[in-house]
């Protein structure tokens, strides 16, 4: 091979594998403050309301995504399944309301009504708590830990592999990690890729 060919195709391999690196930011055990955002309810809502709990399940999600839409009864399922436990989930939303208007507040409240969302779904209207997790996609989900009064991030990513079809997942990434913390364990797959529509950040 052409010793200038050879150096371009190196670059363009180096240039994939950084783009691919950036995409995966190691957020394992970083340590997240807590908000008050306000939910559907009407009443504001923080970590320290939950007095009890181990640890939460927080996904950032929205009213207009389609790949968002097809998780609330996947998300009221984990919510029955480890609220009890000590690992309520939390929903909230970032999203720019200018940009989606299907994503206000009243159509939210308007969502969780229709979704029977058993859980609170916040409203980030400030985006305060979108950058402190550094949430990327809807849905992009979040398991911390608290660990000496502070709440590490111990999984980010997908909720699961299969969007489409909750028949056909292989890996309930947030279940599993859930329960592995839980068992006193390592998480194993501690950060996947999210899928779904980007969370624009205003400036």
């Amino acid at each position: 091979m052409n010793k200038g060919i050879f150096r371009s195709v190196c670059a363009v391999v180096l240039a994939v594998v950084v783009v691919i690196a950036s995409s995966f930011t190691v957020t394992e055990n970083k340590v997240v403050s807590d908000f008050k955002l306000k939910n559907v309810d009407g009443k504001m809502v923080s970590l320290k309301d939950f007095p009890e709990a181990k640890g939460f399940i927080i996904v950032f999600t929205c009213n207009h995504c389609p790949f968002a839409k097809l998780y609330p009864p996947r998300l009221n399922a984990l919510n029955a399944q480890y609220k009890k436990l000590g690992v309520p989930v939390i929903a909230i939303s970032s999203s720019d309301t200018v940009l989606y208007d299907e994503d206000s507040y009243p159509k939210m409240v308007e969502k969780a009504r229709a979704e029977h969302f058993d859980f609170p779904y916040l409203y980030d209207n400030k985006q305060v708590a979108v950058r402190n997790f550094g949430a990327q996609k809807t849905p992009h989900a979040f398991v911390v830990w608290k660990e000496n009064s502070k709440w590490l991030v111990k999984y980010n990513g997908a909720i699961d592999d299969n969007g489409a079809d909750p028949a056909k997942v292989n890996h309930h990434y947030v279940a599993d990690a859930v329960d592995a913390l839980l068992a006193g364990k390592e998480v194993a797959a501690r950060e996947t890729r999210s899928i779904g529509c980007q969370i624009n950040l205003r400036k």
